[in-house]
């Protein structure tokens, strides 16, 4: 057996460990979720953004399919057909106006509105009888859970909101425009020797290789920034809980002088900080 038979075969069940490690942690999260006060108005303000998306995306076909018949009117000089499409602009750009200020309105809202469950949900586990002191004493992933709390939760909350608004927006916008595309594109014909070969809506399959080709190029690249980003938000506490202390301690640390000591303590702090960014 070939060494890269062997590579293949044990990357494939890390694969399907690392993907059955990311449904678990979604049906936790989505329990979790469910299980909250605040599911009900998750839920709703959800399915508005869901609406107001596809409403989105409708406006923006239409934007599309109306830029011919406006053009056509200008080169057939068709002043009354002219003053109507300028009409339907009107109408189509505040459509969109409206819907982009609800989208925007609704996105800010669900990332309030996670933000909320989730940091009460924290609160309430950190704050059970005893485990906060026994989380002092877990190792590492105990480390500062008052600064973890304040900060993991704004950036799942961001994070989270962002792309999945964003992938839903751009899953229906290709959708949409996939026809469109198709209909522009036509059909290309190859020459391969002797044959040739015709592909329908060249376009299409450029763009989804394209698409294709740079997602796996993020996804390869990006894959380490998961744990470096969990290093570096760590990191972070670490820094901001060592400038509480000395905010808390100012006066103790002038009767004893301890200000050089205290300089080197927090020039550790941001060195461990830049080493994860760089």
């Amino acid at each position: 057996m070939s060494h890269n038979t062997i590579t293949g075969a044990a990357k494939t069940p890390a694969f399907r460990q690392e993907f059955s490690a990311l449904l678990r942690a979604l049906r936790a999260f989505l329990s979790t979720l469910w299980s909250t006060e605040g599911r009900y108005v998750l839920t709703v303000l959800t399915i508005m953004i869901v609406l107001v998306i596809c409403a989105t995306v409708v406006a923006q076909v239409a934007l599309n399919a109306w830029n011919k018949p406006f053009y056509n009117a200008i080169q057939a000089r068709d002043l009354s057909e002219f003053a109507y499409q300028s009409l339907v602009f009107l109408v189509i750009a505040g459509s969109l106006l409206v819907l982009n200020v609800a989208q925007a309105w609704l996105r800010e809202m669900i990332k309030v509105k996670s933000r909320e469950w989730l940091t009460r949900d924290l609160f309430a586990q950190w704050l059970e009888p005893g485990r906060a002191l026994r989380l002092a004493y877990a190792g590492e992933i105990g480390v500062n859970p008052d600064q973890r709390i304040q900060q993991d939760t704004s950036q799942l909350t961001e994070l989270a909101a962002e792309l999945g608004i964003g992938l839903l927006q751009s899953l229906l916008l290709l959708v949409a425009f996939l026809g469109v595309l198709w209909e522009l594109s036509g059909a290309i014909t190859l020459p391969l020797g002797s044959l040739s070969l015709t592909i329908p809506g060249y376009m299409v399959w450029c763009a989804i290789l394209f698409a294709a080709v740079g997602s796996w190029l993020a996804w390869r690249v990006g894959g380490p920034l998961v744990g470096l980003n969990a290093r570096r938000f760590q990191r972070e506490s670490g820094l901001r809980f060592a400038l509480v202390q000395i905010n808390q301690q100012a006066e103790n640390i002038a009767r004893h002088q301890r200000e050089p000591s205290e300089k080197r303590r927090l020039g550790i702090e941001l060195d461990n900080v830049l080493a994860v960014m760089r």
